[in-house]
């Protein structure tokens, strides 16, 4: 579910864009303000006709629609609230020990195939290495 209590499914967008799923442990954190700050900041090279950009972290709704509004965030910030963390354990990237998820991208082709992935564990991302990652696609 969206900041806006919309469902979204990565199904949806097979046959139609490519995805940049990305997961992030906190909002209002520094680290994943930075790195979704810098998403915000070059948007049309992740989400465009071609290509979605989804961010995904263990708050709930009502938290991702404040840290969205606040920070100017028109992508879908998407919550993995409850069943707590269930879709963090499906891709490898829950922290059973912090409660929430790692950092961790992965992006799935028009096909649904997964073409990259990184997981930099509590280290920021580096956003040259999604826009390699694109381009190969």
């Amino acid at each position: 579910m969206n900041q806006h209590g919309e469902k979204i499914s990565l199904s949806s967008f097979k046959g139609e864009k490519a995805v940049v799923l990305l997961f992030y442990p906190y909002a209002f954190s520094g680290t994943c303000t930075g790195e979704l700050c810098g998403l915000r900041d070059n948007l049309s090279a992740f989400q465009n006709e071609n290509l979605q950009l989804l961010a995904i972290s263990c708050d709930h709704m009502f938290s991702q629609r404040v840290f969205a509004d606040l920070e100017g965030y028109t992508f879908p910030l998407l919550s993995d609230f409850w069943p707590h963390g269930e879709v963090a354990k499906s891709y490898g990237t829950f922290d059973d020990t912090r409660g929430c998820a790692t950092r961790s991208s992965f992006v799935i082709d028009k096909e649904g195939i997964l073409r990259w992935q990184v997981n930099n564990g509590w280290v920021a991302r580096d956003i040259g290495d999604y826009k390699t990652a694109i381009a190969a696609l």
